[in-house]
Order: structure tokens, then sequence, then C-alpha cells
């Protein structure tokens, strides 16, 4: 049996994500941005600038006009719920492979409180009504709860969902759902509002489970079926399914077993090098797991929230979480605090001004650099 050690499979890691080398090379074509949102198995846009960052640092040329270029008129991305029901951007190309995937997940109608929750009927009649009020339109949440509401019954409009201290209205916690089951993906927006739209037309995927686990582990393997259920949302027991749908090969990482597909055990001759600015629950940190491994050491206290990634946009140092970052934005400036949790050399400082660089020019500001404390918390 094949052994790895972290820093092999965090090179390996790094290579696939488009993290391991600073691009270079000029101005990028429109498939290569897609090529990166599928080689990270998404982009996490629950915040978009944050989506917009992690796909625009991993490409040269790339800034925040072209990902919404590619969203809203080339269409070669889509925004959508993805893994763990939170809010994505996945390749247009591989939305049939993700619904396919996601909407295989059990469903647990009886996991809300009993004044919020609706029957499996109703949950299919809301998900059915969805599709129906946003073909050929674009909706905004308004719109479409008073579409929902008509086609079911009054029951769907009750507000029973906290949120945001006020309420939301039944039928909306199936959103997610009718997301995977393709039901629609986010509109281009009307001002200021959020809009909804039906999914692109397109041929069902064959086994879109097995694709998306052959995706997750080619990007975070090796893994095992219980990182492959926390990435995606799902059950062990699902996830060890989709497992079995796939030819894969046991490693043994860091001593523990895990598993890689057939053949792919290939690994960069050099340890992880390079320093990396990565947004909000950047996909890499997010999936990168065993966490003591990514976040070693006081990164664990510092970088994580209650052990959940993603919450402090974190420093990447040589493959390994190394401090939390923050921009606040004031115009077109943008002031970039970065506070390392050890030293930086000579050139890693250098690096880290050529990131900060190159994340004022994604973001289309002026920014500027100071290394010291973050004093906000988690996600603000």
């Amino acid at each position: 049996m094949i052994e790895l050690t972290w820093p092999q499979v965090s090179a390996r890691r790094l290579d696939r994500a488009g993290l391991a080398a600073r691009p270079t090379g000029g101005p990028v074509e429109p498939v290569e941005a897609v090529e990166t949102v599928a080689a990270m198995c998404g982009a996490h846009a629950q915040v978009m600038s944050a989506a917009e960052a992690s796909i625009g640092l991993r490409l040269d040329g790339v800034t925040r006009a072209h990902v919404r270029e590619a969203l809203w008129k080339e269409r070669s991305l889509v925004k959508t719920h993805g893994p763990r029901g939170t809010v994505h951007v996945l390749p247009a190309r591989d939305l049939p492979m993700w619904v396919a995937a996601l909407s295989s997940m059990p469903s647990s109608h009886h996991t809300a409180p009993p004044s919020m929750r609706m029957t499996p009927e109703q949950v299919e009649q809301v998900i059915a009504a969805i599709g129906e009020a946003l073909a050929g339109a674009e909706l905004t949440v308004d719109e479409l709860s008073e579409a929902v509401v008509a086609a079911t019954g009054p029951w769907a409009g009750d507000l029973v969902m906290p949120a945001f201290q006020t309420f939301w209205p039944r039928w909306r916690q199936v959103m997610h759902l009718a997301a995977h089951r393709g039901a629609f993906v986010f509109g281009a927006g009307r001002g200021r509002k959020v809009t909804y739209t039906a999914a692109p037309a397109a041929e069902p995927a064959p086994d879109g489970l097995a694709g998306l686990v052959r995706s997750y582990l080619w990007a975070y393997g090796p893994a095992t079926p219980g990182h492959f259920a926390q990435w995606a949302g799902g059950s062990v027991t699902w996830a060890a399914g989709a497992f079995q749908r796939v030819e894969l090969e046991e490693v043994l990482f860091e001593g523990q077993r895990a598993w890689v597909l057939a053949g792919d055990t290939g690994v960069p001759d050099e340890p992880p090098r390079g320093v990396r600015l990565l947004p909000y629950f950047d996909a890499y940190v997010v999936a990168g797991r065993p966490r003591e491994l990514l976040y070693a050491g006081d990164a664990a206290g510092r970088a994580l929230a209650g052990g959940q990634a993603g919450n402090f946009p974190v420093l990447l140092v040589d493959g390994n979480v190394a401090g939390v970052w923050h921009q606040r934005r004031s115009g077109s400036r943008i002031d970039v605090t970065v506070e390392p949790l050890r030293d930086l050399t000579g050139a890693q400082t250098r690096e880290l001004t050529e990131e900060v660089r190159r994340l004022g020019e994604v973001m289309e500001g002026r920014p500027r650099l100071t290394i010291g404390k973050v004093t906000v918390g988690p996600h603000a």
C-alpha cells in the first residue's frame, strides 16, 4: 500500500487547485475560468465578492468583471445551491452532474421544528411550483413566493422560518432542495434584488454521483467517505455508497486509511512553496481535511471558528494556514490587514505584497497592505 505524507498531499492539492504557482501568461480565455471552477469543485458564493476573489486569484488577468460576465452574459458559469446546500458558482456544463449527485441525498423532512415542517407531499408541490413559475421567467423572491403560494396553498406562505430578525414563508426551507433537483438557478438580479430563473436545459448526467466523487477525489484526495459526507452535506452511509460507484485505490495518508481514484497516486517532486491569500470559505480550505494537518498548531485556534473552516480569510504559507486577513473597502481603496502567525522571510513578504496587489486587480480597487493584528471576528 502506498504511503503519502502531508507535504506530498498538500503539494498535490495545491497544484490541482490552481494555487501551486502564481499564474502568468496574460489574458485568460473564458474556458480557463470554467476549468478553474471545475477543478475547485465549485466556488463558494454566499458572499459573491469572495467567489470572485477565489476564482480571480487563481488566474492571471482575471477580474471580478470577467467572473460576472461568465455568470450573467456568457452563462458558462451558474450560481446555485451546491454542497451543504450553500450557494456556489459552478460550471454550467457540469450542472447535470451536480443535480444528479446532490438530489441523490436522502431527504430529511423532519429536522425542522414541528411548527415549520412540511410533509413530503408538500415538499414535492413546492418544488414543482418553483419550476413552473420560473419556466421562461426571472423573478425576485417576493414574486416567486406569490407564485408558489398561489400554486400550492396558504400554508406555504405561513411566516414560520426565523431569518435575519424576521420570518420567511414556510416554502423557502426547501429552496436548496429545489436547486438540487434542478428547479432553478440564480438570475442576474434586478438592481439590489436577488432573482431566480430556470436552470439551463441539458441532458441528464448518466451517473452524476460517481462523477462528483471523481471530481472531489481528484481535487481533494486522499479522502474518506466521512470527509466526502462533510464536504457535500450528506450522511456517511450515503457517501460510502457513492464511493462504491467508483474504482478506487486505498492508500495510507499520514498513517490513516484513505482513498484516491485508482492509479491516481502521483505527487509533485517538490514540497509546497509560496504565499497565497484565500478569501472567505475558499473551496480549498473548506474541503481540505484532515483539519489538523491544514490548520496545524496555533492556526486552528486563530483561523477556525468552532472547528469550521472558511469563516476567516486565511494566509497560506507553503501549503499550511499561517495567518488570517481582512479587507475593508472604501470607494476604490481596499485596506488589507494580514496577521501572520509567525515571522515571514523577506521573500515571503514580497510574495505577500504581490498577492495583495493581485487582489486589488481582481477586485478592481487600489489595495494597501498592513501587517498587523486582525481585530474583527469571523465572517466580518
